[in-house]
């Protein structure tokens, strides 16, 4: 695929309802929209970056950098065979793994769109509908935090994820297992503990968890194995998992009993791939987490998450849960059964909304 242009729309879209995690609360949602133009055809891609490096140290103002000058120079008027291709082409550039994603998951719309092939087929995917669940933020009371989990479960959520921080944890989550004995629930710290917090969380053992998620640092493997072990309920990597070679150092560690796989935390659907199968050799269950996307990531995640290991439920939540208006003419809807449907056609499956784009666009830079 020659790549003939590339356009960037840094975006931002307010949000249904604030969205509060352990490293902030966000009431819009920045990203990067990436439209790659080739042969006749147009792909499109999201960079999941944020207004903030709460997540991690890349921002939407420093994607937008490395996206123009730095990834841009590399691909523009170049012959691109496939991910893999461009990926070998990215080696240059050490981290900055939500930009680079941004445009890898561009390339895969436009391949697919190339071969008259749906995401899901060309992953491997062995699901017409994935599970999924919804993500809740940190409230402000136990009690508005079951209200609010109250009303996600009557919309048809049978998997439910609460944030979580000091002092906003363990009371947290009794209040919501109260509320709801057999619900599936897990609990997400995004690195907001240490290993001095352990003891004092141990409460969460006994709440019947599925997992709890990233509770120490982000840059943390080996103590993430002290951790599990001293809890029954399995650990889930998030944040520390930024390669599938990470994805291989936690396993061996046992610093782990769950993987959650972002691409764009790992630089690209096709290093998610590469985890789902590494996880998958041994034996141990991966998720798809969500970065709050519109319907462009919210697609690839659907497709991505349709592999045959991607076990536990997903945060790829209906697109109403986030925006009443979404830059894709497609919503995504909940399924009675708490699934959501993978799209079936070419590409990610999805189509731009350009007015929706337009209206949400703060800078727009065009690269040919």
């Amino acid at each position: 695929m020659k790549i003939e242009s590339i356009t960037f729309y840094n975006i931002s879209m307010p949000l249904i309802a604030p969205f509060e995690t352990s490293f902030g609360r966000a009431v819009e949602r920045e990203a990067v929209i990436i439209e790659i133009r080739s042969e006749g055809l147009t792909g499109y891609g999201e960079c999941v970056a944020s207004d903030n490096p709460g997540y991690n140290y890349e921002t939407v103002t420093t994607a937008m950098h490395i996206l123009k000058d730095f990834i841009t120079p590399l691909i523009l008027g170049k012959d691109i065979k496939d991910a893999l291709d461009f990926q070998e082409r990215m080696v240059s550039i050490r981290g900055h793994h939500l930009a680079k994603a941004g445009v890898e998951m561009a390339l895969w719309d436009l391949i697919g769109k190339r071969e008259g092939k749906s995401l899901k087929q060309l992953f491997g995917g062995v699901r017409d509908k994935v599970e999924v669940g919804v993500s809740v933020g940190i409230q402000a009371t136990p009690e508005k935090l079951v209200e609010t989990v109250t009303g996600f479960v009557n919309d048809g959520y049978a998997r439910v994820k609460i944030k979580i921080k000091p002092g906003k944890d363990v009371a947290d989550s009794q209040a919501v297992r109260k509320a709801f004995p057999n619900i599936r629930l897990q609990v997400d710290a995004n690195s907001a503990y240490s290993m001095d917090d352990a003891d004092r969380l141990k409460p969460l053992d006994d709440l019947n968890l599925l997992l709890i998620e990233q509770p120490l640092f982000e840059d943390d493997i080996w103590d993430h194995h002290k951790f599990q072990a001293k809890f029954n309920t399995p650990v889930c990597l998030d944040e520390s998992i930024i390669s599938p070679r990470h994805a291989r150092y936690a396993i061996e560690m046992k610093a782990c009993k769950i993987i959650n796989i972002k691409a764009g935390r790992l630089g690209g659907l096709s290093q998610g791939i590469m985890t789902h199968d590494i996880a998958q050799q041994s034996n141990m269950p991966v998720w798809c987490g969500g970065m709050l996307e519109t319907g462009i990531g919210r697609a690839s995640n659907l497709a991505l998450a349709s592999m045959p290991n991607f076990i536990l439920p997903g945060d790829v939540s209906a697109s109403d849960r986030y925006y009443t208006r979404d830059i894709t003419h497609e919503r995504f809807v909940l399924n009675s059964d708490s699934t959501i449907t993978v799209p079936t056609g070419p590409g990610l499956g999805v189509t731009v909304d350009e007015d929706a784009l337009k209206s949400y666009t703060r800078a727009k830079v065009v690269v040919n």
